[in-house]
């Protein structure tokens, strides 16, 4: 179910490198950029600099961060149970706690030979376009696969059969950079094994996702949406070759068609309707925004678990611990950068603008000034990303489209913080599916739009790549 995958487009010819020679030269920190985060940076680098509020928030308003972590962070139980706040997990599910999939509020990673479930990696699913789903397409941006939905669920309640497992398979491949020097890259093939409801449609289409890291989710919703819309091109009008592309997806609040900003394709437009989905098709939990936990009708030992919800219909998760849960994920800070001077990290930062990596990774915004919470507001913030789609070639390809973005387009990640990741996390598994093992491998899978940019790095020398790199860790 794993898209073919062309070695060919890393046969690449010296004459062929390209980049930006007008690219900007640093000589010297700029001013500020030790604060990603603007005031909100938190100055931290240990395990937990990824699980702090944000710097300039109130003694007093951190105690409601407080609340939404234990929310975030505790284990979900099955009903009927007498821990009445967090009962109703399941029937079907992929974790019971949040931070299980963004370990330490970082990033997850891919199961590991022999696990029993994925975890902190979900698979997304869809089929092609049915017009017996029309509806349900405008609200979820695909179809989903008419008996297990549009996430696989490996877990389950005593009572219900989970829907299947998943493991992923790997096999190497050499690239050489433009002086000789070998890269293995692995290329993943996912199995799904132990259906638990029959076999799927035969045309699923499948997508591997671990957890992205959770900082600094606030000050990117409050990027103003015109300074998004400001870098999108999608006709390549000022023939860059770059063409980032807005994700106009569903807002279920308003019922309207609103700006993608969350997750791998931007699909979700909001950090509470993000929170909303991954409570529902993680853990099997109700929202007022979503009150149907993720049994299709099919599965019906699913429908007639017992529920969590209140006398009155109330779902799982209340309306307030929603709010605080918000809360919490809203207000994560950003880490401090370090080493912003080291002349390696500053040699780094000029490759990585000679390569063109900023045409996608944005180095700076300023915030919305109402943004949801005011400590967020009227920050000057590096996230390096534009929020927009950028087709990434074949080999990162997926084939699965969600809303407008098609089977080769993603999201830019933030670069914010990546230089913490084994630090917090315990790994350096990057990309969508955990696939590269370090951020060269990173870099080398990039094609489509990003090809000019992997020639130029793979046509760095030793010295170069390792400045290239320490620019990367210092994020």
């Amino acid at each position: 179910m794993t898209p073919r995958f062309r070695p060919s487009m890393f046969l690449l010819m010296a004459s062929a490198l390209g980049g930006c020679d007008d690219a900007p030269r640093f000589t010297a920190a700029e001013p500020g950029e030790t604060q990603s985060g603007g005031a909100a940076t938190v100055n931290r680098s240990d395990r937990n600099a990824f699980s702090l509020p944000s710097a300039n928030l109130s003694s007093t308003r951190r105690l409601d961060f407080s609340v939404g972590n234990s929310f975030f962070r505790n284990p979900w139980v099955i009903a009927p149970s007498t821990t009445t706040a967090r009962d109703g997990l399941g029937p079907l599910f992929n974790t019971n706690a949040c931070q299980n999939c963004h370990i330490k509020d970082g990033r997850g990673h891919p199961p590991e030979p022999g696990a029993d479930n994925a975890v902190s990696m979900l698979v997304r699913l869809s089929i092609p376009n049915d017009p017996a789903y029309a509806d349900r397409v405008r609200e979820l941006g695909l179809t989903p696969e008419p008996v297990y939905g549009i996430q696989l669920q490996d877990m389950a309640i005593p009572g219900v059969t989970p829907e299947a497992r998943v493991r992923v398979e790997y096999d190497s491949m050499t690239v050489h950079f433009r002086d000789g020097t070998p890269a293995q890259l692995r290329r993943p093939t996912l199995r799904i094994t132990q259906p638990g409801y029959g076999p799927m449609h035969p045309q699923t289409r499948t997508s591997a996702r671990i957890a992205p890291p959770m900082i600094g989710l606030g000050l990117l919703e409050a990027i103003p949406e015109a300074a998004i819309l400001a870098n999108a091109n999608p006709d390549d009008s000022k023939g860059t070759g770059i063409t980032g592309t807005p994700n106009m997806v569903w807002d279920d609040a308003q019922q309207k068609t609103v700006l993608g900003r969350f997750g791998w394709k931007a699909s979700q437009p909001s950090i509470n309707q993000q929170n909303v989905h991954a409570l529902a098709g993680d853990m099997g939990l109700t929202t007022t925004l979503k009150p149907l936990d993720d049994c299709t009708p099919t599965q019906t030992a699913c429908l007639e678990a017992p529920s969590g919800e209140g006398p009155n219909d109330e779902p799982e998760v209340s309306d307030n611990i929603l709010r605080l849960i918000t809360f919490y994920t809203r207000n994560l800070g950003v880490p401090a950068r370090r080493d912003v001077a080291d002349p390696q990290v500053l040699q780094g930062k000029n490759l990585f603008f000679k390569a063109g990596c900023q045409q996608c990774h944005t180095p700076q915004f300023t915030t919305s000034a109402d943004a949801a919470e005011p400590e967020l507001a009227n920050q000057v913030i590096r996230p390096y990303t534009d929020l927009l789609l950028h087709d990434m070639g074949e080999g990162l390809a997926d084939n699965l489209s969600e809303f407008q973005a098609n089977g080769q387009q993603w999201r830019t990640p933030p670069l914010w913080g990546i230089g913490l990741t084994e630090t917090v996390s315990g790994h350096t598994q990057f990309l969508h599916d955990g696939r590269a093992r370090n951020l060269m491998e990173a870099v080398l899978w990039h094609g489509g739009e990003a090809l000019p940019a992997q020639r130029q790095v793979l046509a760095f020398d030793e010295q170069q790549r390792a400045a290239l790199l320490a620019f990367l860790n210092s994020l």
